[in-house]
């Protein structure tokens, strides 16, 4: 019997276990299938694909990529499966963004330290030390460390980094369709997803024009008429449907391995498909 959980983050993004525990984790749930699926980064995905067999589970080597919407001024991210060990073309593309992301978050802690809190660039490193680039969730991390919170998402976040906070910031995302073609180049399957959660469905007969392959369906940020809404446009497009976690470990509240699936039958398709292409 086929469970795969399709949306998976690491300690190679913004994630708190490494490949391997989260593979562990993954056989412990019974899940048959997982998906890697990083922010903006290919890195390690060889890595998980090899650590898969020894564990005797299948690895998607994945992407999810930070994009936007510039026609309608809205986030949305693609999620890539498949796609080939190096992700060349998704590498280069992303290869900015990273680097902006990381220097965002180190201003950030620059700017908590003028806050007068006891915090440095080498401590919030020390966590992000696979990833990447540093995450606000390494920066809450060190202040859980320092006794001054105990969650990552204490109130002090919202303080922080939302609501016009001190470290509320942006930086320029990739646009999504330099993000679909980039998948595609490196032979991935590209997904929209949770687009529930980022109001992105206007955008989707968009992305079908280009070759979107499917629509995430079940995610926690999705309610019932967000099921029904994937449900009309996997139908009129013909697009397959996934599922995943969305699972950080325990830098994101109330997500547990294996939550949310995708359904066999998307599993077995997507199979066929990627096999076609070896």
């Amino acid at each position: 019997m086929i469970k795969a959980d399709l949306h998976i983050h690491t300690d190679i993004s913004d994630g708190s276990l490494s490949t391997e525990e989260v593979i562990k984790k993954a056989k412990e749930k019974g899940l048959t299938h997982i998906a890697i699926t990083n922010h903006d980064t290919v890195k390690g995905l060889k890595e998980a694909v090899e650590l898969g067999k020894k564990y005797n589970i299948v690895v998607i080597p994945g992407v999810e990529i930070s994009a936007y919407d510039y026609k309608r001024n809205r986030k949305v991210h693609l999620l890539g499966y498949g796609i080939d060990l190096d992700g060349k073309h998704i590498t280069n593309l992303c290869e900015r963004l990273l680097k902006d992301r990381n220097e965002m978050t180190l201003k950030q802690v620059q700017i908590i330290k003028s806050l007068g809190y006891d915090i440095t660039e080498e401590e919030v490193k020390v966590y992000a030390k696979n990833s990447a680039v540093s995450y606000k969730q390494h920066i809450m991390q060190v202040l859980i460390d320092k006794g001054y919170i105990k969650e990552i998402y204490a109130p002090l976040y919202k303080e922080l980094f939302k609501n016009n906070g001190p470290c509320e910031m942006e930086i320029k995302y990739i646009d999504v369709f330099e993000a679909i073609d980039a998948i595609i180049k490196d032979n991935g399957l590209p997904v929209i997803a949770h687009p529930g959660q980022m109001n992105s469905y206007e955008l989707v007969k968009e992305l079908v024009d280009k070759g979107l392959f499917g629509i995430e369906k079940y995610h926690v940020s999705h309610s019932l008429e967000d099921y029904e809404r994937v449900d009309e446009l996997s139908k009129l497009y013909n697009l397959i449907v996934t599922g995943g976690s969305d699972f950080h470990g325990s830098y994101a509240k109330n997500r547990s391995l294996g939550d949310f699936i995708t359904p066999s039958e998307s599993i077995e398709f997507m199979d066929r498909i990627l096999n076609s292409k070896k």
